[in-house]
């Protein structure tokens, strides 16, 4: 395998696990540069890019070359021009699959309309709608019919690779069909900061802000990244108001509701709640099965039904994990010409499917939660009466109960020590809670999906 298409490999299996615009925005003009002696250096255009390669995706990227490359034991980046002919590397539509007899699709660049920062590919046409986000769905049609008029602001969440990016975009790019004269502009959080902080650096806060404040639909995709940070916060806050008083429509996703967002200014968590407010849960074994076939169709190629229902019946909590499981069955329909039998996949896929109650462990439980509550795993251990400490811990205490049935002297032991009687009243307070708050119940279903997909 050439340098080349080692480089595209990976990037054929990264797309699946990042968002396309940061995508677009961190491996746009990066390829190998030289391979020798068990180390990889890959240029990149700038030393912003190889910063975040480096702390953000090296640890994917690294692991997705290991299962290509086994001889590869070290990555290092470097800023370089591209070469006289670059074939920079470009986000993929699709796997490349075999070759003729079989019809044989392209690499196909990622074409990201950088006026909006949309991605075509993405469109109701291929989203699939099933009980677990009808609602989000149906919502979205209206908001496209007439934007800023219904459900303003728009706020979408869910776990993890269940198409929130997708209907985002899929919302931003209806909206532009039907009102061509409209600004539209969708991006991530990560890239309104960077905006900010850019702005702020270079005494230009003045064309930010008109930028952002004369658009018409505003998109901002995982917003909950913005927890802690207060000048790009305010900055939102500010925007956000001059949009809403203009009728212009506002749409937010998250990987939480509203209120679960730790470090998020009240005001501004106060807006988001100000409008529609739709969940995404894990899709069930049918709808799965739904989308498996709608992305296949897509490269008019034939899967098995039992290849199909295996890959469906071990991946259930992440729609973007089973992009992966297709992707790497393209990647062995182009090199045999044939698709893989039921055994084949099984062996394929060994690394992607794993069964949860085996990777998942008390320690796991104890770091997801507090991470989801923005805290330190040794806080919710320690002894501590803050609210933002004790219900953190007693949820870690439920889900050790509830996840991997740990007796109550043990979950008692694991947090300082503590007596049983502590434990069992946590765990009752959060199942009864449970019951009694749906939101409640979604955010422990949001943390149970971090858990296993983690």
């Amino acid at each position: 395998m050439s340098n080349e298409e080692l480089w595209q490999a990976v990037l054929a299996q990264l797309q699946f696990q990042i968002s396309p615009a940061n995508f677009a925005t961190w491996l746009k003009n990066t390829y190998i540069l030289s391979k020798k002696d068990g180390e990889l250096l890959i240029s990149v255009p700038n030393n912003f890019s190889k910063e975040w390669l480096e702390n953000k995706y090296n640890k994917p990227i690294f692991r997705i070359i290991r299962e290509l490359d086994g001889e590869i034991r070290e990555l290092r980046y470097t800023v370089g021009a591209p070469p006289q002919q670059p074939k920079p590397a470009q986000p993929t539509q699709r796997a490349a699959v075999s070759a003729p007899p079989t019809p044989q699709l392209e690499l196909e660049e990622l074409k990201i309309d950088h006026a909006t920062n949309l991605n075509p590919k993405y469109t109701f046409d291929t989203f699939v709608v099933g009980p677990f986000n009808e609602l989000a769905h149906a919502a979205s049609l209206a908001i496209c019919k007439t934007p800023g008029s219904v459900y303003n602001p728009f706020f979408v969440y869910g776990g993890v690779g269940l198409g929130k990016t997708h209907l985002l975009q899929a919302i931003g790019g209806k909206i532009a069909e039907g009102f061509a004269e409209k600004r539209i502009r969708y991006m991530t959080s990560e890239r309104f900061t960077t905006g900010v902080v850019s702005a702020i650096r270079n005494h230009a806060m003045d064309n930010f802000r008109s930028l952002y404040r004369e658009l018409d639909v505003l998109i901002i995709d995982d917003i909950q990244f913005l927890a802690g940070k207060d000048k790009t916060q305010e900055e939102l806050f500010h925007t956000f108001n001059a949009l809403y008083e203009r009728g212009k429509q506002i749409i937010f996703s998250s990987d939480r509701p509203p209120k679960s967002i730790p470090a998020m200014e009240e005001r501004l968590r106060s807006r988001f709640e100000g409008g529609m407010i739709a969940d995404i849960s894990n899709p069930d074994f049918e709808s799965r099965l739904a989308i498996l076939k709608t992305k296949i169709a897509e490269y008019n190629i034939e899967v098995a039904d039992d290849v199909c229902e295996y890959i469906v019946s071990h991946i259930q909590r992440n729609i973007r994990e089973l992009e992966g499981a297709l992707n790497r069955l393209l990647a062995f329909h182009r090199l045999n010409n044939k698709t893989p039998t039921l055994q084949e996949a099984r062996t394929l896929l060994r690394s992607v499917i794993q069964n949860p109650s085996r990777v998942v462990s008390p320690k796991k439980i104890m770091q997801t939660v507090a991470e989801f509550y923005d805290l330190k795993e040794r806080e919710i251990i320690a002894i501590s009466r803050k609210k933002e400490v004790v219900r953190p811990r007693q949820i870690a205490m439920y889900l050790l109960r509830e996840e991997l049935k740990s007796s109550y002297p043990l979950i008692g032991k694991r947090f300082g020590g503590k007596d049983h009687t502590t434990a069992i009243y946590a765990c009752e307070k959060i199942s009864k809670e449970i019951q009694e708050s749906e939101s409640f119940f979604d955010e422990i279903n949001l943390i149970k999906q971090r858990i296993y997909n983690g």
